[in-house]
């Protein structure tokens, strides 16, 4: 006699990492990324290039 999950729980679990790969994601193309580029001192085309890339890969999650 063990309940069955309900399918909220499912859903909302499987939505927490995505969740946070996502912001991670963000955090990442806008904090981090442009400070370790000013940091090493990319060019700022470069520095767009990856934050693009990383905005893209967060949309895809």
């Amino acid at each position: 006699m063990n309940p069955q999950p309900s399918t909220e729980t499912t859903t909302e679990s499987s939505e927490l990492p995505a969740l946070l790969l996502g912001a991670g994601f963000a955090l990442a193309s806008m904090i981090i990324l442009p400070a370790v580029a000013q940091r090493v001192g990319m060019a700022s085309s470069v520095t767009l290039a990856l934050r693009g890339a990383l905005m893209r890969a967060a949309s895809r999650i």
